[in-house]
């Protein structure tokens, strides 16, 4: 496929960086004053929707519009869903332990070593992730079969996460649940349904540019960080040391999924 915008594209990848270091360091600034840092997780899916609705501006003119709308509808609509709902987690309660274990180890002003390992570097993956949204919006065509795999993997992903994140939320609304491990619904076929949604999402959004081979070999390296995050940096691997030791939870494991959903009862119980 020729025709794809190169300059274009990189004048939206600056635009993209301004975009997402101003969400972060607007947030940063909230977080000064309320003085709590968790509220930079809101900031994550924002950050995404900010560079998805600055290169939609920036491309105007450029590529297929059917595109350009499928994936601002995409990439806006997980972001507003994620910082919805981790907003409404966190309602009520006080700061997230892990930025205070953090903070409390901090050589120097606490503050100012979160902007940098915290905010400043959310706001370089969201830049780095975003690269297969930003590309698509400079692809020339009209929508074709990758775009459609594409829309359909994330369509899969949003309703895993949206799905899995309800069903926590009840089961933990649930006074009767205190100190038991969630191990129902789609959290009986993976021990982690949200990030596996977010695995699919991403990788989801990454196909839609499939269909220029050049393009997606620049992009590739972004669902592959999302992936190596989820599984093994600040998703799946720090929640599951966050959970050894719980009453239940190695039992859980043995017998659940621990990413890839598998129908309960595939694993052998130990």
């Amino acid at each position: 496929m020729n025709g794809f915008a190169w300059q274009a594209f990189a004048l939206n990848l600056a635009a993209s960086a301004v975009a997402a270091l101003s969400v972060m360091l607007i947030t940063f600034l909230i977080a000064l004053r309320k003085r709590m840092h968790r509220i930079v997780d809101v900031a994550w899916g924002l950050g995404f929707a900010a560079v998805a609705l600055a290169s939609y501006a920036m491309s105007a003119g450029d590529g297929d519009e059917g595109r350009r709308l499928l994936i601002t509808a995409l990439t806006a609509a997980w972001g507003l869903r994620l910082a919805v709902h981790i907003g409404r987690r966190g309602r009520g309660h006080g700061e997230d332990p892990r930025y205070e274990a953090m903070l409390a180890k901090a050589p120097g002003n606490p503050d100012l070593y979160a902007l940098r390992k915290v905010y400043l570097l959310q706001g370089a993956l969201v830049w780095l992730i975003s690269l297969p949204v930003q590309a698509g919006y400079y692809l020339p065509g009209p929508l074709d079969g990758w775009a459609l795999a594409g829309a359909a993997l994330w369509a899969v992903g949003l309703g895993f996460e949206a799905v899995g994140d309800a069903q926590l939320a009840r089961f933990k609304g649930d006074p009767a649940n205190k100190g038991r491990i969630m191990d129902r619904g789609l959290w009986s076929w993976t021990r982690h349904p949200n990030y596996f949604g977010d695995f699919c999402v991403w990788w989801g959004l990454f196909l839609v540019v499939c269909a220029d081979p050049v393009v997606a070999a620049t992009t590739l390296v972004s669902p592959v960080v999302m992936s190596l995050l989820l599984t093994m940096g600040s998703g799946k691997a720090l929640l599951e040391r966050h959970m050894e030791g719980r009453p239940g939870y190695a039992e859980y494991v043995a017998r659940t999924s621990g990413f890839f959903p598998l129908p309960p009862g595939t694993l052998r119980r130990s």
